[in-house]
């Protein structure tokens, strides 16, 4: 028992001390990761994660931006849809943004990234998402031979919030532990 607790206490650190650390640095990509997107506009989570994404591109990070998400049941917009709109309404050069619109999971995601990124013979990016999501998403491209650094949106309304915060990064803990066991999504 007293393990077991220990690999949860482990976990939950492992993944916040993650979540604290910003490790943008020139790569082939930045990927956004998709989030709710409402009637073609960005969901605040969405908009913060963009809006990081278009701070890191105008900074030269690199020279291709990836945005994912599906439909996610709107049958009219995706979140990799809305995102790339709105890089482009920021003055992101639309020939150098890449669209994943079909991934409704992280895994499906990184999967569809990794398949981008290998066409182009590139095998970096930094992942930017909310910190609480950075630990798996790591990981994740990490077991398809992708070196990913973490960039978390420093606006987050989850990561400003402490219950929002604690709740995800319990969530992560879960997610991420079904990754381990075999369990991909």
């Amino acid at each position: 028992m007293f393990a077991f607790a220990y690999a949860e206490r482990s976990l939950y650190l492992a993944i916040r001390e993650q979540a604290a650390r910003d490790e943008a640095t020139p790569a082939d990509a930045l990927v956004v990761f998709g989030a709710a997107e409402y009637n073609g506009e960005p969901s605040p989570v969405l908009k913060a994660r963009l809006d990081h994404a278009f701070n890191l591109e105008e900074r030269g990070l690199a020279s291709l931006v990836i945005t994912t998400g599906g439909s996610g049941g709107d049958p009219q917009y995706t979140e990799a849809g809305v995102g790339r709109d709105y890089l482009i309404q920021r003055g992101v050069a639309e020939a150098k943004i890449l669209v994943d619109t079909r991934s409704l999971t992280t895994y499906e995601s990184v999967k569809a990234v990794t398949l981008l990124l290998r066409q182009r013979q590139e095998h970096t990016c930094v992942a930017v998402s909310d910190g609480f999501h950075l630990y798996r998403i790591k990981l994740m491209f990490r077991s398809l031979g992708i070196t990913a650094y973490a960039s978390p949106a420093p606006d987050s309304p989850i990561e400003a919030d402490s219950y929002l915060r604690t709740l995800h990064s319990l969530r992560e803990m879960v997610n991420t532990t079904l990754w381990y066991v075999g369990i991909r999504y």
